[in-house]
Parts: C-alpha cells; sequence; structure tokens
C-alpha cells in the first residue's frame, strides 16, 4: 500500500504523489494527449451547456427540434472523440487504455454516459422513439455526464491539493525544529 492506495510490482518501488507515481506524472507532463484532453474537455462542456439549453427549449416550447438534435450528435462525437483520446492518455500514463487503478470508478461511470449517448443516437437512426422521447433520452445522457465531470473534476482538484501540500510538507522544516529554532532552543 502507498498513500492508501494497493500498489502493482511495478510501483511499489516508486513513491506515489496524489494520483501520480513521479514517473507517470511525467508521462503526464510530456504527452501530447494531456493537452488533447486540456482542449476538448471544455470543448464539450461549451456544447453541453448550449445544447442543454436547446433540448430544453424544445421541451418546453416545442420549437427548434432539428437544431437541439445537431446539437446533442454534434456532443455526442466530442464525447466520443474524448473517450478514445481520454483512453490513449490513459494508456501512456498509467499503461492501461481503461480502468487504471486512480481513474478506475470515473471510468466505469464514463461507460453509463457513453451507453446512455450511444442509446441515444441509435433510437434517432432507427427511430425508435419518439421526439419528446428522444429529448429526454438526452438529458438523462446529460445528467450522466454532469455527474463523471463533477466525478473528474474533484479527483483532479484532491490529486492537486494532496501533491501542494506534499510540496509544502517537503520544502518546510520540521515544525518541532522551526519553533524550537525560533525561540533560541537547541533542536
Amino acid at each position: 500500500m502507498t498513500n492508501g492506495r494497493s500498489t502493482t510490482p511495478h510501483q511499489s518501488a516508486q513513491h506515489v504523489v496524489g494520483l501520480y507515481t513521479a514517473e507517470q506524472k511525467r508521462r503526464r507532463d510530456e504527452s501530447v494527449w494531456t493537452l488533447v484532453q486540456g482542449i476538448l474537455a471544455p470543448v464539450q462542456f461549451l456544447v453541453f451547456i448550449v445544447s442543454a439549453g436547446l433540448v430544453i427549449r424544445t421541451l418546453v416550447n416545442g420549437e427548434g427540434y432539428d437544431l437541439a438534435t445537431a446539437s446533442v450528435v454534434l456532443k455526442t462525437l466530442i464525447l466520443y472523440t474524448i473517450m478514445i483520446t481520454g483512453a490513449i492518455w490513459e494508456k501512456v500514463v498509467f499503461g492501461k487504455y481503461l480502468f487504471a487503478q486512480a481513474f478506475f470508478w470515473e471510468d466505469v461511470f464514463s461507460m453509463l454516459v457513453l451507453a446512455l449517448h450511444t442509446a441515444y443516437l441509435a433510437a434517432l437512426w432507427t427511430g425508435g422513439m419518439s421526439k419528446t422521447a428522444l429529448l429526454w433520452l438526452a438529458l438523462a445522457a446529460y445528467a450522466a455526464y454532469v455527474i463523471n465531470a463533477v466525478q473528474f473534476v474533484l479527483k483532479l482538484r484532491a490529486a492537486r491539493l494532496q501533491a501542494a501540500e506534499m510540496a509544502q510538507k517537503e520544502s518546510t522544516p520540521n515544525a518541532e525544529n522551526s519553533f524550537a529554532d525560533s525561540e533560541g532552543l537547541p533542536a
């Protein structure tokens, strides 16, 4: 166990800080896929916000179904893109395309998000649902997307805070010694 996590034999000799070992952090920082994810995530969120507004508008007043549908399809295509590039990123950083220990539960929930978006496309393509049912399915997919996005944001925020705390501890002398030194007492 390292930092409350079980480690693989490959990781056991490496120090884990936050989500990453030092080697994983280096790979993350050097990977072009980190930049790709950093660009795609806010683009997807922006498309989501616009699309959700269009879907809700259509449900409320019945106007703009084609535009709302096009926006859901665009959101889904961006989701597929971010999932594929995210799997590549995970392979580069953690050695697994999906379900790496650091992001296991986020990846599990991502599968639900993908399933709901894919169900929307399948129902749209086959005509298997009414327009109203399709719009509700899109909102269900979007609700799952929001939960998944919050999972990732909280995980990354916690990792940043943990890494900052570790860096602070490494750069600050032992608290007892600092107090003793400030009082002119032997350490």
